[in-house]
């Protein structure tokens, strides 16, 4: 006979042995010591957080022939024994993932008026209420409502949104919470006692923590680490099962963050890399040590579990590290898509660069903010002249349309968007300046709904979403981009990243358009480009 796992050779048999919940166990005790049994009940929350384990000692306790029904179950007595061992008659579990049909349900109305075998009452424990179709759903209201009196409904759901209203007002609630890390780390504690293992302090709070507040994942895990080192068990092996690299290139590429040392920095994440560490794994792990740094700059330590020296490096990276900067890098690093492509590690570089970046330059913020889509085409219907350039620079020369066009009214054209942008379908009659401000205002809705077939990690999407990239005009169906940095234009370039480009850009247009790239450090081409200048060459740099 194969041994049970752990988590169903430790199930709670009675309340006191439930981890966690104090709430549900103490209302139901106090229903069965005044006898107010309802008809029907739901259980709904997370999974592994006790909602079936709790079903079936009610079902126990309601049954008890020691107590009467009136309080925790004996576990001793003939029923409480056939309950736990699941041979008892009159209880019944229905799996609803795969008994959801009308027909199933109708068998079941039929059975309720059949008087129970053995026990006081029969009890009906249905798991995964919520895949009940709405029919079968509806089938069940009446019974539901008003069934026999020896019949009681246990329906248990980790998706309560799903159930319909009309059920949940027939049926008393109660929530299931995630548990907290103490009430994990207590129960595995009396497994490793019971089971003759050794887990190092750390390793079993890193179990817990790692269960995400499911009883049931800590006590899989903690089987899986028996399973592959055995009884005995080392912090280093959590860490290894886990996938956690436990790197100590996390702190030092925080420092570097802070210390604006980008070239290093680079050079850690690309080590990392390159020793083929999961950077979806090193991500987790630095993030979660800047948010540690955030606490300890705001002034609550006590939230985290670090050790000694982890804290005093904390303390001392904090004191120099201003709190804007944390959050701004914190965002930057949460937001970063790390996918599977071939370039990972490009999300991060991009990441290290926009965090070093400062404030922006006074010549660039003395220049009149943008104004709204609404309010620069909602201006008289005039014909606007673009001049030429007098200083012109070598890269670009003066272009003037020799039929300019007037700039309509739009009013149809909304002035905020936060949902998806839908393509202006006449550009035609917009000045270049004006697209490139419909174009800045909807960025970065434009960038979260790409076309559908272009992955939102691709290359091109992570560099666009950085800071330093702008639209500078739009002339003859050429959208021209500024971008900050030579390596950042010089991957946009290449011939994949420049075709999802266009092809973003061509489905937010309504038409094809091409894209160029230009670099930003060359303030007078962006004068020029925005009245009216047209790009003849561009040199490499």
């Amino acid at each position: 006979m194969a041994s049970q796992v752990f988590y169903r050779k430790y199930r709670s048999q009675s309340f006191s042995d439930l981890a966690g919940q104090e709430s549900v166990k103490q209302t139901l005790l106090n229903a069965l010591k005044t006898g107010h049994i309802s008809h029907a009940y739901l259980f709904c929350g997370p999974r592994g957080t006790g909602k079936t384990s709790t079903a079936r000692i009610f079902a126990k306790a309601v049954n008890c022939l020691t107590t009467g029904g009136k309080g925790e179950p004996c576990n001793t007595c003939e029923m409480c024994l056939a309950i736990s061992e699941g041979r008892a008659m009159d209880i019944i579990e229905i799996d609803a993932a795969s008994n959801n049909s009308v027909d199933e349900i109708r068998t079941l109305r039929e059975r309720v008026n059949v008087s129970p075998a053995q026990a006081r009452y029969k009890i009906y424990i249905i798991d995964e209420f919520h895949m009940l179709s709405n029919a079968a759903s509806n089938a069940l209201l009446k019974t539901l409502e008003e069934p026999p009196p020896h019949v009681i409904f246990i329906l248990a759901t980790t998706e309560i949104h799903k159930i319909l209203p009309t059920i949940m007002s027939r049926c008393q609630r109660f929530d299931f919470h995630r548990l907290s890390q103490a009430d994990i780390t207590g129960r595995l504690d009396y497994i490793v006692n019971a089971e003759k293992l050794k887990i190092e302090p750390d390793a079993m709070k890193m179990v817990a923590k790692a269960a995400s507040g499911s009883l049931r994942d800590a006590e899989n895990l903690l089987e899986q680490l028996v399973t592959f080192y055995g009884s005995d068990i080392n912090f280093r092996q959590v860490q290894e099962l886990l996938g956690i690299t436990g790197d100590a290139r996390v702190k030092e590429l925080a420092k570097q963050i802070f210390h604006d040392d980008t070239r290093t920095a680079i050079k850690t994440i690309n080590s990392v890399n390159s020793d083929g560490l999961d950077l979806r794994n090193f991500k987790r792990e630095l993030v979660e040590y800047l948010r540690c740094l955030l606490l300890v700059k705001t002034g609550s330590p006590e939230a985290i579990d670090v050790t000694a020296e982890d804290m005093k490096e904390l303390k001392e990276l904090a004191e120099k590290a201003p709190l804007p900067k944390i959050l701004k890098v914190i965002k930057l690093f949460s937001q970063a898509e790390v996918g599977t492509e071939n370039h990972t590690v490009l999300p991060f570089e991009l990441a290290i660069i926009d965090s070093a970046q400062k404030e922006e330059a006074p010549h660039q913020a003395a220049q009149p903010a943008p104004r709204p889509m609404a309010e620069t085409t909602a201006h008289s219907a005039a014909p606007r002249t673009v001049h030429p350039v007098e200083n012109k620079p070598q890269m670009a020369r003066a272009y003037t349309p020799a039929n300019p066009a007037p700039v309509h009214e739009k009013k149809d054209m909304p002035a905020t968007a936060e949902h998806k942008p839908a393509p202006v379908a006449h550009f035609s009659a917009l000045d270049a300046g004006s697209v490139c401000e419909k174009l800045k205002h909807d960025w970065r809705s434009i960038l979260e709904h790409v076309p559908v077939d272009v992955k939102k990690n691709h290359t091109a999407v992570a560099i666009l979403r950085s800071s330093g990239v702008t639209p500078v005009t739009f002339e003859k169906d050429t959208l021209t981009i500024s971008l900050r940095y030579g390596y950042m234009k010089d991957k946009l370039e290449e011939m994949e990243n420049l075709r999802v480009t266009e092809k973003i850009f061509s489905s937010y247009m309504g038409h094809n358009c091409k894209v160029q790239c230009i670099l930003e450090n060359n303030h007078l081409v962006k004068a020029a480009l925005k009245l009216g200048a047209e790009i003849v060459d561009v040199e490499e740099t």
